[in-house]
């Protein structure tokens, strides 16, 4: 019988250091006040009881962080990245800590579509939550073999990433050229039976050209932006921090990369969007939704923060209340440029 896969061990070492559980380290977060406000938004046909998701590569399957609160406060869970076969990832170092962020060049570590179904969706629907499973592929027949299994799975969404700029086979390519994004997209699209969400990459002359493509193959919606690409090199040794050289920027420094783009792409596309880029508080993901998403994602905020997500939903509903608004998703596309 196959084991399940997991990227945490189960055993704690370190401050704990004898294998037990650790005392929280992060105190859980006091709800204000917000029952007046509707949270839900509805993102490309499906319902999410609120609009912070978790971004792909930063929550695992959820199972660590499972010990923090209850998943089903979350609006929907996109799964760490799969393949169609299980990869072992690039070799270490392969995370950074730079200043307002990291950069990581992990290469979609994960035990394989099978695997996932087998042993993390059903640990998944435990939850009241909105499941969207993220696929990386070589060829486009890897992404609709995927897109099959899954759908028929159960899944809610799955979110197609083309974006990935870690992985030296297919990922890049397919993120910056229009037609092979598109030809992507419409395999998806042809053998799924649920919404399929392309994410874009923001390492494009520009973007709104990938977004008019992606949504002319058939896309249901669109998520943007993935990790810009980056390099941090040791002046000592002179070797580059991460063993593959280069990796993905993600965390507050890219705040601003993403609004700007979300709001470009929300002007030339009739697309819900997922937006996500460096949030780590309400008011980050609010500036999102102004610029033109439907719902936000946060990630990299996680790994300081497990309760992160949380504090951003409580922290939309309170912006939401202070602006008068009687629902969150009223903000989305609210910004009014000079």
């Amino acid at each position: 019988m196959r084991e399940p896969y997991h990227f945490l061990p189960q055993v704690t070492v370190g401050r704990a250091g004898n294998g037990c559980e650790p005392e929280p380290a992060f105190p859980a977060p006091e709800k204000p006040d917000t029952s007046h406000i509707d949270q839900s938004v509805e993102l490309a046909g499906v319902m999410l009881k609120n609009p912070v998701v978790v971004a792909s590569g930063t929550f695992g399957f959820g199972r660590e962080y499972g010990r923090f609160f209850d998943l089903s406060q979350l609006g929907a869970i996109c799964c760490k990245g799969l393949t169609l076969y299980r990869r072992e990832g690039n070799p270490p170092p392969r995370i950074a800590e730079t200043p307002m962020g990291i950069l990581n060049a992990v290469g979609l570590q994960n035990p394989g579509v099978d695997a996932f179904i087998a042993d993390e969706l059903p640990f998944l629907r435990q939850y009241d939550v909105k499941i969207v499973a993220n696929i990386s592929g070589n060829t486009p027949e890897e992404y609709g073999v995927m897109c099959e299994k899954l759908s028929a799975a159960g899944v809610d969404m799955i979110e197609v990433n083309i974006s990935c700029p870690n992985v030296k086979a297919g990922g890049l390519a397919y993120g910056t050229r229009p037609e092979l994004a598109a030809e992507v997209t419409k395999v998806a699209k042809n053998r799924s039976s649920v919404p399929v969400m392309v994410k874009l990459s923001p390492n494009v002359t520009d973007i709104t050209e990938i977004a008019r493509a992606v949504a002319g193959a058939g896309a249901d919606a669109l998520s943007l932006i993935n990790t810009l690409r980056g390099m941090r090199i040791d002046v000592d040794t002179r070797r580059p921090i991460l063993k593959m050289n280069t990796g993905g920027l993600s965390g507050p420094a890219v705040l601003p990369v993403a609004v700007r783009m979300v709001w470009e792409v929300a002007s030339a596309v009739d697309l819900p969007i997922l937006g996500m880029g460096g949030v780590s508080k309400g008011e980050d993901a609010a500036q999102l939704m102004l610029a033109g998403a439907s719902a936000v994602a946060v990630g990299t905020a996680l790994f300081a923060d497990p309760y992160a997500p949380l504090k951003v939903r409580d922290g939309l509903a309170e912006t939401a209340a202070k602006q008068g608004l009687s629902a969150v998703r009223e903000l989305t596309g609210g910004v009014r440029p000079w």
